[in-house]
Protein backbone atom coordinates (compact mmCIF):
# COMPACT_ATOMS: atom_id res chain seq x y z
CA UNK A 1 0.00 0.00 0.00
CA UNK A 2 1.27 3.33 -1.29
CA UNK A 3 1.56 6.10 2.08
CA UNK A 4 -0.98 7.98 0.05
CA UNK A 5 -3.90 5.47 -0.66
CA UNK A 6 -6.72 6.76 0.92
CA UNK A 7 -5.51 9.87 1.30
CA UNK A 8 -6.13 10.99 -2.40
CA UNK A 9 -8.28 14.63 -0.96
CA UNK A 10 -7.05 17.58 0.24
CA UNK A 11 -5.45 18.11 3.81
CA UNK A 12 -8.35 19.06 5.96
CA UNK A 13 -7.72 19.99 9.93
CA UNK A 14 -9.78 19.36 12.78
CA UNK A 15 -11.05 21.81 14.83
CA UNK A 16 -8.64 22.44 17.85
CA UNK A 17 -11.07 20.87 21.45
CA UNK A 18 -8.84 23.12 23.87
CA UNK A 19 -11.67 23.53 25.55
CA UNK A 20 -12.33 19.92 26.79
CA UNK A 21 -10.63 19.21 29.84
CA UNK A 22 -8.61 15.93 28.34
CA UNK A 23 -7.15 18.25 26.13
CA UNK A 24 -4.68 19.24 29.60
CA UNK A 25 -4.63 15.46 30.29
CA UNK A 26 -0.58 14.99 30.38
CA UNK A 27 -0.73 11.06 30.09
CA UNK A 28 -3.19 10.99 27.19
CA UNK A 29 -1.49 14.09 25.49
CA UNK A 30 1.84 11.84 26.38
CA UNK A 31 -0.11 8.60 24.73
CA UNK A 32 -0.93 10.55 21.55
CA UNK A 33 2.92 11.95 21.10
CA UNK A 34 4.15 8.39 21.49
CA UNK A 35 2.12 7.46 18.59
CA UNK A 36 2.64 10.40 16.15
CA UNK A 37 6.59 10.49 17.16
CA UNK A 38 6.24 6.58 15.92
CA UNK A 39 4.84 7.65 12.52
CA UNK A 40 7.63 10.33 11.91
CA UNK A 41 9.65 8.09 13.14
CA UNK A 42 8.73 4.96 10.51
CA UNK A 43 8.94 7.99 7.88
CA UNK A 44 11.22 11.00 8.32
CA UNK A 45 9.91 13.17 6.00
CA UNK A 46 10.31 15.98 7.59
CA UNK A 47 13.82 15.89 8.86
CA UNK A 48 14.87 19.29 6.65
CA UNK A 49 12.05 21.02 7.90
CA UNK A 50 12.71 22.21 11.67
CA UNK A 51 14.82 21.04 14.65
CA UNK A 52 11.90 19.03 16.41
CA UNK A 53 12.28 16.06 13.70
CA UNK A 54 16.45 15.92 14.08
CA UNK A 55 15.61 15.83 18.03
CA UNK A 56 12.83 13.33 18.00
CA UNK A 57 14.65 10.92 15.49
CA UNK A 58 18.18 11.44 17.51
CA UNK A 59 16.75 10.70 20.97
CA UNK A 60 14.93 7.27 19.17
CA UNK A 61 18.11 6.30 17.23
CA UNK A 62 20.41 6.89 20.61
CA UNK A 63 17.58 4.62 22.82
CA UNK A 64 18.37 1.13 23.91
CA UNK A 65 15.64 -0.41 21.62
CA UNK A 66 15.94 1.88 18.99
CA UNK A 67 12.39 2.48 18.69
CA UNK A 68 10.35 5.12 20.06
CA UNK A 69 9.19 2.99 22.81
CA UNK A 70 13.06 3.26 24.22
CA UNK A 71 12.46 6.98 24.45
CA UNK A 72 12.01 8.64 28.09
CA UNK A 73 8.68 10.17 28.29
CA UNK A 74 10.71 13.15 29.94
CA UNK A 75 12.46 14.04 26.95
CA UNK A 76 8.88 14.29 24.56
CA UNK A 77 9.71 17.73 25.46
CA UNK A 78 12.84 18.58 23.73
CA UNK A 79 10.99 17.96 21.00
CA UNK A 80 7.89 19.84 21.83
CA UNK A 81 10.19 23.00 22.78
CA UNK A 82 11.88 23.07 19.49
CA UNK A 83 7.84 23.30 17.46
CA UNK A 84 7.67 27.29 16.48
CA UNK A 85 4.21 25.87 14.75
CA UNK A 86 5.65 27.21 11.12
CA UNK A 87 2.87 24.29 9.98
CA UNK A 88 5.15 23.18 7.04
CA UNK A 89 4.96 19.49 7.98
CA UNK A 90 1.24 19.84 8.08
CA UNK A 91 0.90 21.44 4.88
CA UNK A 92 4.00 20.90 2.60
CA UNK A 93 5.20 17.38 3.83
CA UNK A 94 3.21 14.93 6.12
CA UNK A 95 1.44 12.09 4.00
CA UNK A 96 -0.50 11.03 7.32
CA UNK A 97 -2.57 14.33 7.64
CA UNK A 98 -6.67 14.05 7.57
CA UNK A 99 -8.74 12.52 5.78
CA UNK A 100 -5.63 9.86 5.80
CA UNK A 101 -6.74 7.31 8.72
CA UNK A 102 -4.08 8.08 11.19
CA UNK A 103 -4.96 11.19 11.42
CA UNK A 104 -1.73 12.84 12.08
CA UNK A 105 -2.00 16.47 13.15
CA UNK A 106 2.24 17.52 14.52
CA UNK A 107 1.68 21.04 14.75
CA UNK A 108 -1.55 20.99 17.03
CA UNK A 109 -0.36 18.27 19.31
CA UNK A 110 3.00 19.90 20.11
CA UNK A 111 0.60 23.23 20.55
CA UNK A 112 -1.40 20.72 23.16
CA UNK A 113 1.54 20.11 24.48
CA UNK A 114 2.42 23.68 24.82
CA UNK A 115 -0.79 24.87 26.81
CA UNK A 116 -0.33 21.65 29.09
CA UNK A 117 3.32 22.82 29.91
CA UNK A 118 2.23 26.77 30.02
CA UNK A 119 -0.93 25.76 32.46
CA UNK A 120 1.65 23.64 35.10
CA UNK A 121 3.42 27.20 34.94
CA UNK A 122 6.78 26.04 33.04
CA UNK A 123 7.63 28.64 30.36
CA UNK A 124 9.17 31.33 32.30
CA UNK A 125 8.43 34.91 32.72
CA UNK A 126 10.83 35.92 30.15
CA UNK A 127 8.86 33.87 27.40
CA UNK A 128 5.95 35.45 28.85
CA UNK A 129 7.06 39.45 28.14
CA UNK A 130 8.65 38.61 24.97
CA UNK A 131 5.65 37.30 23.68
CA UNK A 132 3.73 40.17 25.12
CA UNK A 133 3.85 42.42 22.21
CA UNK A 134 1.30 44.97 22.56
CA UNK A 135 3.09 45.41 26.53
CA UNK A 136 6.49 46.32 25.15
CA UNK A 137 4.92 48.08 21.69
CA UNK A 138 3.38 51.18 24.32
CA UNK A 139 6.57 52.52 24.10
CA UNK A 140 6.64 52.97 20.66
CA UNK A 141 6.08 56.81 19.74
CA UNK A 142 7.12 58.35 23.22
CA UNK A 143 9.77 60.83 22.63
CA UNK A 144 12.91 60.77 24.10
CA UNK A 145 11.89 57.07 25.56
CA UNK A 146 12.15 55.55 22.14
CA UNK A 147 16.06 56.63 21.63
CA UNK A 148 17.07 55.95 24.62
CA UNK A 149 15.30 52.23 24.19
CA UNK A 150 16.99 52.02 20.73
CA UNK A 151 20.20 53.02 22.04
CA UNK A 152 20.87 51.05 25.19
CA UNK A 153 19.74 47.82 23.48
CA UNK A 154 22.75 48.36 21.09
CA UNK A 155 24.76 48.22 23.86
CA UNK A 156 26.50 45.04 25.02
CA UNK A 157 26.17 45.63 28.82
CA UNK A 158 22.27 45.92 27.82
CA UNK A 159 22.14 42.87 25.65
CA UNK A 160 23.92 40.91 28.63
CA UNK A 161 20.82 41.64 30.71
CA UNK A 162 18.52 41.07 28.41
CA UNK A 163 20.02 37.49 27.85
CA UNK A 164 20.27 37.07 31.65
CA UNK A 165 16.96 38.34 32.42
CA UNK A 166 14.66 37.48 29.28
CA UNK A 167 16.86 35.02 27.66
CA UNK A 168 17.19 37.22 24.48
CA UNK A 169 20.62 35.67 23.06
CA UNK A 170 23.45 38.84 22.55
CA UNK A 171 23.54 38.89 18.81
CA UNK A 172 20.11 38.04 17.86
CA UNK A 173 18.52 40.98 15.66
CA UNK A 174 15.87 42.75 17.97
CA UNK A 175 13.59 44.94 16.09
CA UNK A 176 13.66 49.21 17.29
CA UNK A 177 10.89 51.05 18.80
CA UNK A 178 9.33 53.49 15.93
CA UNK A 179 9.41 57.23 16.77
CA UNK A 180 5.54 57.24 15.90
CA UNK A 181 3.34 54.87 15.91
CA UNK A 182 1.32 53.63 12.17
CA UNK A 183 -2.01 54.57 13.96
CA UNK A 184 -0.92 57.74 15.15
CA UNK A 185 0.44 58.62 11.77
CA UNK A 186 -2.10 57.05 9.27
CA UNK A 187 -5.86 58.29 8.24
CA UNK A 188 -8.48 56.54 6.91
CA UNK A 189 -9.45 57.96 3.69
CA UNK A 190 -12.75 56.60 1.68
CA UNK A 191 -12.96 59.22 -1.53
CA UNK A 192 -12.50 57.49 -4.29
CA UNK A 193 -15.39 55.30 -5.87
CA UNK A 194 -15.75 51.80 -4.58
CA UNK A 195 -14.93 49.16 -7.71
CA UNK A 196 -15.86 45.97 -7.47
CA UNK A 197 -16.88 42.99 -9.52
CA UNK A 198 -19.75 41.96 -7.35
CA UNK A 199 -18.47 38.41 -6.76
CA UNK A 200 -14.56 37.56 -5.87
CA UNK A 201 -12.80 41.00 -4.58
CA UNK A 202 -14.14 43.61 -2.15
CA UNK A 203 -13.54 47.03 -3.60
CA UNK A 204 -12.88 48.79 0.02
CA UNK A 205 -9.72 47.45 2.51
CA UNK A 206 -9.73 47.51 6.45
CA UNK A 207 -6.11 47.56 7.29
CA UNK A 208 -5.39 45.37 10.51
CA UNK A 209 -2.09 47.14 11.56
CA UNK A 210 -0.68 44.45 13.93
CA UNK A 211 1.66 45.05 16.77
CA UNK A 212 4.33 45.35 14.56
CA UNK A 213 3.57 47.54 11.82
CA UNK A 214 2.40 49.50 14.24
CA UNK A 215 5.36 49.64 16.90
CA UNK A 216 8.32 48.14 14.91
CA UNK A 217 8.02 49.58 10.97
CA UNK A 218 5.25 51.56 10.32
CA UNK A 219 6.40 52.56 6.90
CA UNK A 220 5.10 49.22 5.80
CA UNK A 221 1.69 50.52 6.86
CA UNK A 222 2.03 53.16 5.15
CA UNK A 223 3.33 51.93 1.78
CA UNK A 224 0.44 50.00 1.97
CA UNK A 225 -1.83 53.17 1.66
CA UNK A 226 0.20 54.32 -0.64
CA UNK A 227 -0.32 51.56 -2.74
CA UNK A 228 -4.46 51.33 -2.33
CA UNK A 229 -4.58 54.85 -2.78
CA UNK A 230 -3.00 54.98 -6.16
CA UNK A 231 -5.02 52.48 -7.32
CA UNK A 232 -8.02 54.56 -6.32
CA UNK A 233 -8.76 51.79 -3.34
CA UNK A 234 -10.98 52.96 -0.43
CA UNK A 235 -9.24 52.50 2.94
CA UNK A 236 -10.04 53.00 6.31
CA UNK A 237 -7.70 51.63 9.69
CA UNK A 238 -9.23 49.58 11.82
CA UNK A 239 -10.85 51.53 14.71
CA UNK A 240 -9.23 49.57 17.22
CA UNK A 241 -7.23 46.32 18.16
CA UNK A 242 -5.47 44.38 20.25
CA UNK A 243 -2.28 42.17 19.40
CA UNK A 244 -3.34 38.59 17.08
CA UNK A 245 -2.45 36.22 19.46
CA UNK A 246 0.31 34.55 17.68
CA UNK A 247 2.73 35.00 20.10
CA UNK A 248 1.01 33.86 22.87
CA UNK A 249 0.07 30.80 20.66
CA UNK A 250 3.16 29.84 20.23
CA UNK A 251 4.00 29.63 24.28
CA UNK A 252 0.48 27.58 24.36
CA UNK A 253 -1.29 30.36 26.17
CA UNK A 254 -4.91 29.51 25.13
CA UNK A 255 -6.51 32.08 27.40
CA UNK A 256 -4.37 35.24 26.61
CA UNK A 257 -5.14 33.96 22.92
CA UNK A 258 -8.87 33.78 24.04
CA UNK A 259 -8.72 37.46 25.59
CA UNK A 260 -6.76 39.27 22.30
CA UNK A 261 -9.89 37.40 20.08
CA UNK A 262 -12.32 38.72 22.17
CA UNK A 263 -11.26 42.23 21.66
CA UNK A 264 -11.19 41.72 18.12
CA UNK A 265 -13.41 39.61 16.65
CA UNK A 266 -16.68 42.08 17.38
CA UNK A 267 -14.57 44.85 16.10
CA UNK A 268 -13.42 43.29 12.50
CA UNK A 269 -16.72 41.22 12.14
CA UNK A 270 -18.28 44.91 12.15
CA UNK A 271 -16.05 45.38 8.94
CA UNK A 272 -16.57 41.73 7.61
CA UNK A 273 -20.26 42.30 7.75
CA UNK A 274 -20.26 45.89 5.48
CA UNK A 275 -18.07 44.48 2.82
CA UNK A 276 -14.40 45.25 3.85
CA UNK A 277 -11.42 43.20 2.82
CA UNK A 278 -9.49 42.99 6.31
CA UNK A 279 -5.84 43.35 5.42
CA UNK A 280 -3.08 42.53 7.25
CA UNK A 281 0.38 43.11 6.48
CA UNK A 282 2.23 40.72 8.69
CA UNK A 283 1.68 36.96 7.47
CA UNK A 284 1.27 35.34 11.17
CA UNK A 285 -1.26 38.00 11.73
CA UNK A 286 -3.08 37.11 8.96
CA UNK A 287 -3.09 33.22 9.28
CA UNK A 288 -4.15 33.24 12.93
CA UNK A 289 -7.52 34.65 11.77
CA UNK A 290 -7.50 32.55 8.19
CA UNK A 291 -6.64 29.59 10.35
CA UNK A 292 -5.92 29.24 13.92
CA UNK A 293 -8.69 31.18 15.70
CA UNK A 294 -11.15 29.46 12.95
CA UNK A 295 -10.41 26.16 14.15
CA UNK A 296 -10.24 27.42 17.96
CA UNK A 297 -13.47 28.91 17.18
CA UNK A 298 -15.11 26.79 14.89
CA UNK A 299 -18.94 27.61 15.75
CA UNK A 300 -18.08 31.51 16.35
CA UNK A 301 -19.99 33.15 14.05
CA UNK A 302 -17.74 36.45 13.91
CA UNK A 303 -14.78 34.33 13.75
CA UNK A 304 -15.78 32.49 10.39
CA UNK A 305 -16.78 36.16 8.73
CA UNK A 306 -13.52 36.98 9.90
CA UNK A 307 -11.92 34.35 8.12
CA UNK A 308 -13.69 34.91 5.34
CA UNK A 309 -13.00 38.77 4.65
CA UNK A 310 -9.04 38.51 5.76
CA UNK A 311 -6.68 39.07 2.55
CA UNK A 312 -2.84 38.83 2.35
CA UNK A 313 -1.98 42.25 1.07
CA UNK A 314 -0.74 40.50 -2.16
CA UNK A 315 -3.72 38.27 -2.21
CA UNK A 316 -6.02 41.12 -2.45
CA UNK A 317 -3.72 42.92 -5.06
CA UNK A 318 -3.35 39.77 -7.08
CA UNK A 319 -7.15 39.40 -7.05
CA UNK A 320 -7.82 43.04 -8.12
CA UNK A 321 -5.59 42.75 -11.20
CA UNK A 322 -7.61 39.72 -11.93
CA UNK A 323 -10.44 41.46 -11.96
CA UNK A 324 -9.29 44.08 -14.29
CA UNK A 325 -9.13 46.88 -11.70
CA UNK A 326 -4.98 47.00 -10.69
CA UNK A 327 -2.95 49.96 -12.54
CA UNK A 328 0.34 48.22 -14.11
CA UNK A 329 2.16 52.02 -14.59
CA UNK A 330 5.08 50.70 -12.92
CA UNK A 331 7.78 53.23 -13.13
CA UNK A 332 11.25 52.01 -11.71
CA UNK A 333 13.17 49.02 -12.58
CA UNK A 334 14.15 47.17 -9.06
CA UNK A 335 16.42 45.26 -10.99
CA UNK A 336 17.90 41.90 -8.93
CA UNK A 337 15.30 41.05 -5.80
CA UNK A 338 15.76 38.16 -3.65
CA UNK A 339 12.73 37.17 -2.61
CA UNK A 340 11.77 34.95 0.20
CA UNK A 341 8.29 33.37 0.95
CA UNK A 342 7.45 32.67 4.90
CA UNK A 343 6.73 29.42 6.03
CA UNK A 344 3.04 31.32 7.53
CA UNK A 345 2.63 33.21 3.99
CA UNK A 346 3.20 29.46 2.36
CA UNK A 347 0.41 27.70 4.87
CA UNK A 348 -1.96 30.06 3.94
CA UNK A 349 -2.93 28.12 1.02
CA UNK A 350 -3.33 31.32 -1.93
CA UNK A 351 -0.43 30.30 -4.05
CA UNK A 352 2.50 32.45 -4.70
CA UNK A 353 0.76 35.98 -5.07
CA UNK A 354 4.10 38.12 -4.04
CA UNK A 355 5.90 36.62 -6.45
CA UNK A 356 2.62 37.14 -9.26
CA UNK A 357 3.11 40.73 -8.55
CA UNK A 358 7.07 40.80 -8.93
CA UNK A 359 6.31 38.92 -12.48
CA UNK A 360 3.31 41.57 -13.18
CA UNK A 361 5.84 44.15 -12.08
CA UNK A 362 8.58 42.71 -14.33
CA UNK A 363 6.61 42.74 -17.50
CA UNK A 364 6.92 46.23 -17.34
CA UNK A 365 9.97 47.42 -15.89
CA UNK A 366 13.24 45.07 -15.03
CA UNK A 367 12.77 42.74 -12.39
CA UNK A 368 15.46 39.87 -12.09
CA UNK A 369 13.32 37.80 -9.37
CA UNK A 370 15.33 35.32 -7.23
CA UNK A 371 12.68 33.51 -5.17
CA UNK A 372 13.69 31.30 -2.06
CA UNK A 373 11.05 28.73 -0.47
CA UNK A 374 12.09 27.79 2.66
CA UNK A 375 12.01 28.27 6.05
CA UNK A 376 14.72 31.25 6.86
CA UNK A 377 14.56 29.29 11.32
CA UNK A 378 13.82 32.62 13.25
CA UNK A 379 9.95 31.92 13.89
CA UNK A 380 8.81 34.54 15.92
CA UNK A 381 10.19 34.75 19.29
CA UNK A 382 12.03 31.32 18.73
CA UNK A 383 15.01 32.70 16.57
CA UNK A 384 15.61 35.37 19.34
CA UNK A 385 16.05 33.28 22.62
CA UNK A 386 19.24 32.41 23.69
CA UNK A 387 18.37 28.61 23.89
CA UNK A 388 17.87 28.86 20.24
CA UNK A 389 19.14 31.42 18.09
CA UNK A 390 22.31 29.47 17.16
CA UNK A 391 19.78 26.47 16.17
CA UNK A 392 17.57 29.39 13.97
CA UNK A 393 21.00 30.74 12.31
CA UNK A 394 21.71 27.16 11.04
CA UNK A 395 18.17 26.54 10.15
CA UNK A 396 18.48 29.87 7.73
CA UNK A 397 21.59 29.04 6.64
CA UNK A 398 20.56 27.50 2.85
CA UNK A 399 18.43 30.92 2.59
CA UNK A 400 21.18 32.79 3.79
CA UNK A 401 23.28 31.54 0.72
CA UNK A 402 20.42 31.14 -2.10
CA UNK A 403 19.36 34.85 -0.84
CA UNK A 404 22.38 36.12 -1.84
CA UNK A 405 22.66 34.47 -5.36
CA UNK A 406 23.46 36.95 -8.60
CA UNK A 407 24.41 39.56 -5.77
CA UNK A 408 20.90 41.16 -5.47
CA UNK A 409 20.27 44.71 -5.43
CA UNK A 410 16.93 44.12 -2.72
CA UNK A 411 16.15 40.97 -0.57
CA UNK A 412 12.64 41.21 0.77
CA UNK A 413 10.38 38.83 2.53
CA UNK A 414 6.59 39.42 3.60
CA UNK A 415 7.76 38.59 7.16
CA UNK A 416 9.65 41.79 8.22
CA UNK A 417 11.24 39.93 10.67
CA UNK A 418 12.36 37.27 8.60
CA UNK A 419 13.87 39.74 6.49
CA UNK A 420 15.63 40.93 9.40
CA UNK A 421 17.21 37.72 10.43
CA UNK A 422 18.03 36.92 6.88
CA UNK A 423 20.19 40.41 6.47
CA UNK A 424 21.59 39.05 9.45
CA UNK A 425 22.91 35.71 8.80
CA UNK A 426 23.71 36.97 4.72
CA UNK A 427 26.11 39.74 6.91
CA UNK A 428 27.54 36.78 9.42
CA UNK A 429 28.78 34.86 5.81
CA UNK A 430 30.07 37.51 4.33
CA UNK A 431 27.70 38.61 1.86
CA UNK A 432 26.06 41.29 3.25
CA UNK A 433 22.53 42.88 1.84
CA UNK A 434 22.48 45.90 0.06
CA UNK A 435 19.19 47.03 0.53
CA UNK A 436 16.46 45.19 2.70
CA UNK A 437 12.72 46.08 1.77
CA UNK A 438 9.30 44.71 2.53
CA UNK A 439 7.42 43.93 -1.18
CA UNK A 440 5.04 46.35 -0.25
CA UNK A 441 7.79 48.95 -0.35
CA UNK A 442 9.37 47.15 -3.38
CA UNK A 443 6.05 47.91 -5.17
CA UNK A 444 5.43 51.37 -4.08
CA UNK A 445 9.35 51.96 -5.47
CA UNK A 446 8.26 50.02 -8.99
CA UNK A 447 5.34 52.73 -9.07
CA UNK A 448 7.69 55.27 -8.99
CA UNK A 449 5.66 56.65 -5.46
CA UNK A 450 7.58 59.09 -3.13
Amino acid sequence: MSMREGNLEAPTRHPLDWKNPEFYDEDKCLHELERIFDICHGCRRCVSLCHSFPTLFDLVDESKTGEVDGVAKADYWKVVDQCYLCDLCYMTKCPYVPPHQWNLDFPHTMLRAKAIKFKKGEVKAGERFLASTDVHGQFAGIPVVVQAVNAVNKTGLARRLLDKTLGVHPEAWMPELAGQRFRWGAKSAGTATVVTNGERTPGKVAIFATCYVNYNEPGIGHDLIKLLEHNEIPYVIVEKESCCGMPKLELGDLESVARHKEANMPVLARYAAKGYAIVSAIPSCTLMFKQELPLMYPDCADTQAVMEAMFDPFEYLIARHKDGLLKLDFKTALRRVSYHIPCHGRVQKIGKKTEEMFKLIGATVQVQLNTVERCSGHAGTYGVKTLYHPIAMKIGKPVFKAMAKDEPDYISSDCALAGHHIAQGMAQAGTPAKNLQHPLSLMRLAYGLS
